[in-house]
């Protein structure tokens, strides 16, 4: 899992951010080969509490638009399911926080 724009935290900082309301979200994309449509997951991105999501949310967004809706019949489905989910992001912070969790007793 590659989580974007923490690579200069420590997991001190990182918890202190968390416990502020920062949180890991992913977005989806949809892409659409007349037959085939593939709904999918980008890296995971650290929003601190207050940041906005807009920049990393827009090339997802610009992604279903374009490519998203010429599949039959799921295309325009999972296209519109993208575009609401990115709405706000997907957060997946407790995910995050079990899965790093779970690495570090290892």
């Amino acid at each position: 899992m590659k989580i974007e724009e923490i690579s200069q935290l420590s997991i001190s900082e990182l918890n202190k951010e968390l416990a502020r309301g920062a949180k890991f979200v992913q977005f989806s994309y949809t892409i659409s080969i007349v037959v085939m449509t593939f709904k999918r997951y980008s890296n995971v991105y650290f929003i601190r509490q207050g940041d906005s999501i807009s920049a990393d949310r827009w090339i997802y967004t610009l992604i279903n638009l374009i490519f998203g809706w010429w599949g039959i019949p799921f295309g325009p489905i999972y296209t519109i399911w993208s575009l609401i989910e990115n709405a706000k992001g997907k957060d997946i912070t407790a995910d995050v926080i079990s899965a790093l969790n779970g690495e570090s007793n290892h």
